[in-house]
């Protein structure tokens, strides 16, 4: 790590101009939230492996950002080179800089790397002392990362109708629709998620998302596909074609948005689809997202750019009937493999440490039952879960790295076991565990907090605190046009009754076999873009408590946003409601019954005799034996 540093130093001083700091950010160059192995150039210099952070390294310092989920996390992978600054504690990074940093300073990073938004409130702030935000030739990492990962080449495949539900060209005349309605003659797509949900199709270039690393381009008469062309096979070269999206080089984009922005953009063959060359008044706009990089940016007059969020970001969330009934299908099956992973690991646990078990509440015994080597880890039963998940219809692979931990490994929120280093599972200790799953017809997240022991008294009030939490977000009804933050605080009042609360957001949007994490709405303390929640989205209830040094709970369901008939209708607004569609119990041992009140304990009860009737057909007569127990009634 020191020779990293010293070597990026080097690099930083014989820049041109030299650089007084360098901002290493965790995106790529379409600001995902996860990347591929060769582009996590902030895990490599700082050691922090978390998916949300920024690196700044000073002739100096090393600092390290990041959010609540990670502050643990963080202090645990840090060396002593290294700063933790708190997002929401500490001063954020502009403003370090600004007040750090001595006037005339160049802050070095990748434009490629920064989004529209972030650079342009960077250099306002950096202008009032004459700091500059500079682009580096080249990426410095990549210079002193030896032996960075290469590019992968993976298949990109097309996502049939059965599944997407919509076809291309209806998704295209709708965004040229609204290029129109804007008086906008072309935009530039980055985001990973959005090019791939707009050409219906899927790929394999990073971990987790069946997304494709490529640009989209569309104009009021042409559409443009940006990717490396060993990716496509003669099929899906077919499929372009006969939907008229013109395939280009991944690297070209850069040249055709200088073409864009000059009028001057055609196919490969000096020709558009349909023959013209693209031009337009003056007075139309370059539809550009904030979240677009920076460097694309820069190729554009800014007086003819449109900034403003894609218009590809709410249709998106909007889930089809077709996309509706998979995810209804995908999370029937996901929670079959879960309940199957419990009541597996429920024996295991019985048979290798003498644990009381689901049900039961009597003291563990501290030793093995057994003579042996027999264990569980975090990993090898994390392992158990993906192998129930794999044996389903249409599973692709996992959402997102599975957060299997024990005890006080269940108080660092985005905690991600390694095999060399992760817990034993312990049956006097919780354990969380909080995954999901890729499926052709449907992206899945789910949580679920168990003890295998006998739990304290505080572990059962906090657990039915964030349960009751859980509870009065999950049902609650609320007129159109209600953002997720007006909603937040709801499952936050049960544990800010004791004084307790948890340093992340209650939920976010899920793809349709895309990312696990989808805007552009969110369930947050965090104001946000404040995108009121709308029928037909998706959006996770995820509360949580986690004492550091002890234990975590979360207890989290996919939710389906539909419209709600309540008995009146203040101001002719509508009123909206959720749809649970995660389908799991609730482990009764852990909930004080005492503190539910009446209708949340009718609500259980409803809700699991729900899962008992839904499951059944793909469990064997053990499962669901053990489900039927899992989810008798709660007497009040």
């Amino acid at each position: 790590m020191a020779d990293t540093l010293a070597a990026l130093r080097s690099l930083m001083a014989s820049h041109t101009p030299p650089l007084d700091a360098l901002v290493v950010p965790s995106e790529d160059y379409h600001q995902s939230e996860y990347v591929s192995a060769r582009d996590k150039r902030r895990a490599f210099v700082s050691g922090f492996t978390g998916s949300a952070g920024l690196a700044l390294v000073t002739k100096n310092e090393a600092l390290l950002w990041t959010d609540g989920r990670y502050f643990l996390q963080a202090e645990q992978q840090l060396s002593d080179q290294w700063k933790l600054m708190r997002m929401g504690e500490d001063p954020a990074v502009d403003l370090w800089i600004s007040i750090n940093l001595p006037q005339d300073s160049a802050i070095g990073i990748d434009f490629w790397c920064i989004s529209v938004e972030t650079a342009q409130k960077w250099r306002s702030l950096f202008a009032k002392k004459q700091q500059k935000l500079v682009p580096t030739t080249r990426n410095l990492v990549d210079e002193v990362w030896k032996d960075q990962p290469k590019a992968e080449i993976n298949p990109v495949h097309v996502h049939p109708l059965k599944f997407s539900g919509r076809s291309v060209s209806d998704k295209l005349k709708d965004l040229r629709d609204n290029l129109k309605k804007e008086k906008a003659r072309g935009i530039i797509i980055t985001t990973l998620d959005e090019v791939v949900w707009l050409f219906n199709v899927r790929g394999g270039d990073v971990s987790f998302s069946p997304v494709v690393h490529a640009f989209a381009v569309v104009t009021t008469s042409s559409a443009f596909f940006y990717v490396d062309e060993r990716k496509l096979s003669s099929e899906v070269k077919s499929y372009m074609e006969e939907n008229k999206i013109i395939v280009k080089d991944y690297s070209a984009v850069s040249s055709d948005v200088a073409l864009l922005a000059s009028s001057q953009l055609t196919s490969a063959k000096g020709t558009q689809s349909n023959g013209a060359v693209d031009t337009a008044d003056d007075s139309h706009k370059i539809w550009v997202d904030p979240r677009c990089c920076y460097s694309l940016y820069t190729k554009l007059n800014p007086d003819q750019v449109l900034l403003q969020q894609s218009p590809l970001a709410l249709p998106k969330s909007l889930k089809n009937p077709v996309e509706m009934e998979g995810l209804k299908n995908a999370h029937i099956r996901d929670g079959a493999a879960v309940v199957q992973y419990l009541a597996w690991l429920d024996k295991q646990m019985q048979e290798i440490y003498g644990a009381s078990g689901y049900f039961k509440e009597s003291e563990s015994i501290s030793s093995k039952k057994q003579s042996g080597d027999a264990k569980l880890t975090e990993v090898s039963v994390s392992d158990k879960l993906e192998e129930f998940r794999a044996a389903k219809e249409h599973f692709r692979g996992l959402s997102f790295p599975t957060i299997s931990s024990v005890g006080p490994n269940g108080a660092v929120i985005h905690y991600e076991p390694e095999a060399k280093t992760c817990a034993e599972l312990d049956p006097n200790s919780m354990y969380l565990c909080d995954s999901g799953a890729q499926y052709l017809d449907g992206t899945t997240d789910i949580t679920r907090t168990v003890h295998f022991g006998k739990p304290s008294e505080h572990e059962k009030r906090c657990y039915t605190a964030v349960l009751k939490g859980h509870f009065a977000l999950g049902n609650v009804q609320f007129p159109n046009g209600t953002t997720g933050h007006a909603l937040d605080v709801l499952a936050r009042v049960p544990l800010w009754s004791y004084g307790l609360d948890y340093r992340h957001g209650t939920g976010h949007g899920i793809g349709s076999y895309l990312n696990v994490h989808e805007g552009p709405h969110s369930i947050s303390f965090r104001p946000g873009l404040s995108v009121p929640l709308q029928a037909s989205m998706t959006v996770t209830d995820e509360p949580g408590y986690y004492e550091d040094g002890k234990f975590g709970i979360r207890l989290e369901n996919v939710l389906i946003i539909k419209e709600s008939a309540t008995q009146f209708n203040f101001a002719k607004k509508g009123y909206l409601e959720f749809e649970h569609i995660t389908w799991a119990p609730y482990q009764k041992k852990l909930i004080d019954v005492s503190l539910l009140a009446p209708e949340e304990i009718k609500w259980v009860n409803s809700y699991h005799a729900k899962c008992r009737d839904i499951l059944a057909p793909y469990l064997n007569e053990s499962e669901k034996a053990w489900l039927n127990q899992a989810t008798e009634p709660i007497a009040a």
